[in-house]
């Protein structure tokens, strides 16, 4: 039997959560290439990004209560074999409705397998460290992705850009057919099908600040490759500017593991969104390349740090996993919203508005993290919070 202790299991949860996590790093890219191949306008070209999220949150919504009842190799096989046919056909075509419905299609599938890969991490025996290693696999894959894709798109056209993310589900089928471990019952999470119990209150305010987090990193990201090309910056270094993104993305969970014991986790995650509504406001304001690009590499970042001790947070609050296999809705419900919430503002008020909704959005998530110290239950399972 394969286990998350195993390498062979570790690295498909690595591929898993890197294929099923692709909107993260690709978001800028995707959303860039509808408004500038395909000549959507940044609202349509928000809406198919969003129909993807949507379809992630859809499938995570419905599959996380039953986490414990799922074969996570046969689900995540499945979903992101689906996902790999979705996106090979999207690549056919440039018919707005078509994409739609294909995106949406692509989402449900890899949120499906991103359910049950998330569900098995945060069934480990540290869900903390195991989550900063596929954090860290995911900042390599940042790496290649954004160096090598935007040179594709240029000279191959908008479908190199699908067959991209075809390659990269159909990878993760592969994988997880071969490796996909099983769920380890950890924590005193009981392995039998009984029912389980509600989920602590303090879970529920965790999950909306994720979700607001995740909504203002998709809505920002969406657009941070169209705010530096339409200030002039121009491809080169516009791309220069996305790998260094991937490379520092190499950090920050590596980081989160090293500090897992001497950082307070409620204080990372106080601090976190405030950072991330201040990196914001410098992207989406600054009149000159040098504070863009500086907040543009680390923007990401923040994300990744914050999530990794809120995950640990939440796998010790709920042992069982449910909670965390709907990780992709907490994170895709407030990243749904994202494009097309960012695109609608670019289109009426300019790149600027982002900056204000950023600031109002990250408010929600600083008080929503503080709610999790003060819910009832708390202390004793989340030990490092105070």
């Amino acid at each position: 039997m394969i286990t998350t202790q195993s390498l062979r299991g570790r690295v498909a949860l690595m591929v898993g959560h890197c294929a099923g996590m692709v909107d993260l790093v690709a978001l800028p890219v995707w959303v860039g290439t509808l408004i500038s191949v395909y000549r959507f306008d940044p609202q349509q070209a928000g809406l198919l990004a969003t129909l993807f999220l949507a379809g992630a949150v859809a499938a995570s919504l419905v599959l996380a209560p039953f986490f414990q009842l799922l074969r996570g190799r046969t689900v995540a096989t499945c979903g992101f074999a689906g996902a790999a046919v979705a996106f090979a056909v999207a690549s056919t075509t440039t018919q707005f409705a078509l994409l739609a419905m294909l995106h949406a299609g692509a989402g449900i599938a890899a949120g499906t397998a991103l359910s049950v890969t998330h569900g098995t991490i945060a069934r480990s025996p540290n869900p903390h460290r195991m989550f900063a290693l596929v954090g860290m696999a995911l900042g390599v894959f940042a790496i290649a992705f954004l160096g090598g894709t935007p040179v594709l798109v240029a000279k191959l056209g908008g479908p190199a850009l699908f067959q991209v993310f075809a390659g990269v589900m159909a990878v993760g089928a592969v994988v997880a057919a071969l490796a996909f471990p099983e769920a380890d019952s950890v924590g005193g999470a009981a392995t039998s099908r009984a029912p389980a119990a509600p989920l602590p209150a303090a879970v529920w305010w965790g999950v909306l600040g994720i979700a607001a987090l995740g909504l203002v990193q998709s809505m920002t990201f969406s657009f941070l490759e169209r705010v530096g090309s339409d200030r002039g910056y121009g491809l080169q270094a516009v791309t220069g500017v996305l790998i260094a993104l991937g490379v520092v993305n190499l950090f920050p969970a590596a980081l989160a593991a090293v500090l897992e014991k001497r950082w307070a986790a409620r204080s990372v995650l106080l601090s976190g969104p405030a950072l991330q509504a201040l990196l914001v406001v410098v992207i989406m304001n600054s009149p000159v390349f040098a504070p863009y690009a500086a907040a543009a590499a680390v923007f990401a970042a923040v994300m990744i740090f914050t999530h990794t001790f809120a995950f640990g947070v939440l796998a010790r609050l709920d042992p069982s996993g449910r909670a965390l296999a709907a990780t992709p809705a907490m994170l895709m419900f407030g990243a749904a919203i994202g494009p097309i919430l960012g695109g609608t503002l670019v289109k009426a008020w300019g790149y600027g508005s982002l900056g204000v909704a950023a600031l109002v959005i990250d408010a929600v998530a600083v008080y929503a993290f503080a709610r999790i110290h003060r819910a009832p239950g708390t202390a004793g399972a989340v030990k490092g919070m105070a």
